[in-house]
């Protein structure tokens, strides 16, 4: 989803757990394993787990999360 998107652009982790989910009622039983999946991505570098532009675990409760590619250096 994210590859499809411009390079800085972020997303929703709900955006994921809805395109996952059969209908509408049931993308948030899609969140708890769309949030484990980011966190182990965040830890291997392929991805990036932010809240308020600041990194951090996507597992941690406090609030919205947003998932992004890491940047190229």
């Amino acid at each position: 989803m994210l590859a499809a998107r411009d390079t800085d652009a972020t997303l929703c982790p709900s955006e994921v757990a809805r395109a996952l989910a059969t209908d509408d009622g049931t993308w948030r039983l899609w969140m708890p394993r769309v949030r484990q999946v980011a966190q182990a991505l965040a830890e291997t570098k392929r991805l990036v787990v932010t809240r308020g532009g600041v990194p951090v675990d996507a597992l941690a409760g406090g609030g919205p999360i947003r998932l992004g590619l890491p940047r190229k250096t």
